[in-house]
């Protein structure tokens, strides 16, 4: 069941991420890298170098639970941290809008799929 709601907090930890990381890796990174605790509730986003797959990490009541989206074509557009807090932090609507790929400030939609639209097998006009 997907557990994220709007009055979570969202954080988006700084550089490239390891995909091969699991919960007690990214535990650590948030600890050591953001300075911050897992435990809080809050909500963190890695992502990879190339910008092609995301984990979110969230903790709930009896346990950490890790969602994973990988792109089948395009990057994600990732934000530039805060050097201060060493993490980029989001509201609910700034999470969706890097998910999906919309950029807020040019009120377009980044295209991902462009490859599968030149074929037309997925694209509806």
């Amino acid at each position: 069941m997907f557990a994220l709601t709007q009055s979570m907090r969202y954080f988006l930890c700084p550089g490239a991420t390891d995909m091969r990381k699991s919960f007690y890796t990214l535990s650590g990174l948030i600890t050591n890298i953001m300075e911050q605790d897992v435990r809080t509730g809050d909500v963190y986003v890695f992502v990879n170098r190339n910008r092609n797959q995301i984990k979110i990490l969230h903790a709930e009541d009896n346990g950490l639970v890790l969602y994973i989206k990988k792109l089948d074509c395009g990057t994600f557009r990732v934000p530039k941290y805060e050097e201060k807090t060493q993490s980029f932090p989001m509201d609910w609507s700034t999470l969706i809008h890097f998910l999906k790929g919309i950029e807020s400030h040019q009120d377009s939609r980044y295209n991902r799929l462009k490859e599968l639209k030149k074929t037309n097998i997925y694209y509806h006009k």
